[in-house]
């Protein structure tokens, strides 16, 4: 039978419960198929109204090391990582001494009988479970009770949390909705866990999940499937790629979607996804689908971001509008691939050899993924240069709430391409010619009908009509050119989001530490009566709102998520000198996703001194 150890803290615990706002930590072996399950109690807690997010931190191999999955619920709607674990399902015989030993006094742990982890600790209350009895009865095929055997801490978690089980079989059945013999199985064991924990284990710990209405009319989706969505609705036709973690998620949801919604009358596809055989390759393709005038775009990481440095260059000089996701990941080199980092920010800007600078555009939510896919297209058309979109792997690989998405009613901005009756009235056109004095020239796409419709796409010296030239002066004019469309950029990205303002210290971040900024404001007013200002970066190069909020603080506080404090430096580059010196540097980089208590740990260490 199960043996629970109760200890005075836990008792003292009870008698205070926390009630939707605590941290579940499911530690497993990678291909066990806990996936499943970990998404069912995701979703369950979801149903019952409770904001939640949750984090896979899993190997980089196929099969066989350690995987957690943490889920987080928050009454106040808080969705970064918490950096405390306050309930762990041990069920790795490999880390289950180390997780439990890593929990603050007061936790929970549940585990497999066998592991006996109850004498570990006397702070903690434990919960053991013969999950081996329990799936024999349920599963009578062997082989299925490897991943059978998942659903049944589900149960088991049911009980000990007060979830009602009527959305836990809501859950299971959405999860194996094309599949009923599953359903029904994993259903059965689920209720068999459940049945087990109000047989076996009372209630000795104080966490809780109860009824709320924050999560009415949202959906649960990742990063990589939003932008995915984006970018059908955004009009993209050609697709080249090379798969790599973690964004190969990004195209294979886009290549389902494109089968379903991109199909003309005959059933014959209207796009095309192409599968190439290096990241090099992939993005030259990408330019060639941008210099025919379609919309084209990559996904990739760190290390094919590497590889399409040349190509980038070419495509920044040659000005052909490309989109490139760099769904950021750990490194140097092959680095952690399943760990998350914002560690390209500085290559991406300057991208390829000489000089070349490029847009960035930096999602935080899996709203703006969606969002943010359809604003690269316009502005690597309106820019006619490749744009970048810069997400990570905590935003797209992991599960994020979300209001559903507005549908696109704007008209697609193909920016300045000259018709053939364009180039009649105006007798022609220079393809590198500043007509309007915002470094953007006109362009043509190939097929226009016109004797002088036709450039040659030169990555070579060009003068204002593309024609071949090493005159220095025609270089110098063509990179001045270069810069002043840069220049036009800072006002057609995306403008930074100033949170709040009006106080004399601040704090600017981007991307997916917005959560965890938002949460630590929030701690550093409440537990010491510290009210900072915050700024979200959302594009690059930066908006004069940008230079004005540093300008007025005599602190700032830059977040980054890798060691080098990129953001931190490309900032020190663009602002004016007399400001460099009000900018201080909070850095993360341990490859797991933000959290808000080491921001505040951080920017209180350098406040004190």
């Amino acid at each position: 039978m199960a043996t629970t150890e109760v200890t005075a803290p836990s008792l003292e615990a009870q008698r205070t419960p926390v009630v939707n706002d605590f941290s579940i930590q499911v530690a497993t072996v990678n291909g066990s198929g806990s996936q499943s399950a970990n998404t069912v109690l995701l979703r369950t807690i979801f149903q019952m109204g409770v904001p939640v997010s949750g984090k896979n931190l899993f190997p980089s191999n196929i099969a066989g090391l350690p995987t957690w999955y943490t889920i987080r619920a928050s009454k106040d709607g808080f969705v970064a990582r918490k950096k405390e674990i306050d309930f762990v399902v041990a069920m790795n015989p490999e880390t289950a001494k180390e997780d439990v030993l890593a929990l603050e006094p007061g936790a929970a742990v549940l585990y497999d009988e066998p592991l006996n982890l109850k004498d570990l600790r006397s702070d903690v209350t434990f919960y053991a479970v013969a999950f081996d009895k329990i799936v024999a009865e349920v599963c009578k095929e062997a082989k299925l009770r490897k991943l059978v055997k998942n659903m049944i801490y589900v149960g088991v978690m049911a009980k000990l949390l007060a979830l009602d089980m009527k959305e836990v079989e809501k859950a299971i059945r959405r999860q194996f909705a094309t599949k009923v013999k599953a359903a029904d199985l994993n259903w059965n064991a689920a209720q068999a866990g459940h049945d087990y924990a109000v047989q076996n284990l009372p209630k000795q710990d104080p966490f809780k999940i109860e009824r709320m209405n924050k999560t009415e009319g949202q959906i649960i989706i990742d990063g990589n499937a939003a932008a995915a969505l984006g970018a059908m609705f955004a009009g993209v036709s050609v697709v080249t790629w090379y798969p790599i973690t973690p964004s190969s998620s990004l195209v294979e949801n886009l290549i389902e979607y494109m089968k379903e919604h991109r199909l003309d009358a005959d059933g014959k596809a209207t796009f095309a996804i192409v599968q190439a055989e290096d990241e090099l390759a992939a993005v030259g393709m990408v330019l060639g689908g941008g210099w025919m005038g379609a919309r084209a775009m990559t996904a990739t990481a760190g290390p094919g971001i590497s590889l399409m440095g040349e190509f980038t260059g070419l495509g920044y000089y040659v000005e052909v509008p490309a989109v490139i996701w760099d769904v950021q990941r750990v490194g140097p080199s092959t680095g952690l691939p399943t760990r998350t980092a914002q560690g390209d920010i500085m290559k991406v800007a300057n991208l390829s050899h000489g000089d070349a600078r490029h847009p960035m555009l930096f999602p935080h939510s899996v709203a703006e993924c969606f969002e943010f896919a359809g604003a690269a297209f316009d502005l690597a058309e309106t820019l006619q240069t490749p744009v970048f979109v810069m997400s990570d792997l905590d935003l797209g690989m992991n599960n994020w709430m979300s209001e559903p998405f507005a549908y696109p009613t704007q008209p697609l901005k193909r920016g300045k391409v000259l018709s053939a009756e364009q180039l009649t009235q105006l007798g022609g056109f220079a393809r590198y010619k500043d007509v309007d004095g915002d470094g953007i020239p006109y362009r043509t796409v190939p097929g226009t009908k016109h004797p002088q419709a036709a450039w040659f796409a030169r990555g070579s010296g060009h003068n204002e009509k593309s024609q071949y030239t090493e005159r220095p002066d025609d270089y110098v004019n063509n990179m001045d050119r270069l810069a002043r469309k840069f220049a036009t950029a800072r006002k057609l990205v995306p403008q930074a989001d100033i949170v709040q303002d009006g106080g004399k210290v601040g704090i600017i971040a981007y991307g997916t530490s917005h959560h965890a900024i938002v949460e630590s404001l929030s701690q550093l007013l409440k537990e010491y009566g510290v009210g900072l200002d915050y700024l979200r970066l959302k594009g690059f190069p930066f908006g004069e709102e940008v230079h004005d909020y540093i300008a007025r603080h005599d602190r700032v506080y830059v977040v980054d998520q890798n060691r080098d404090h990129q953001m931190f430096d490309l900032l020190k580059l663009d602002i004016k000198p007399e400001h460099v010196t009000k900018l201080r540097s909070v850095r993360h980089y341990n490859g797991l996703p933000i959290d808000a208590r080491s921001v505040t740990d951080a920017i209180l260490a350098q406040e004190v001194k």
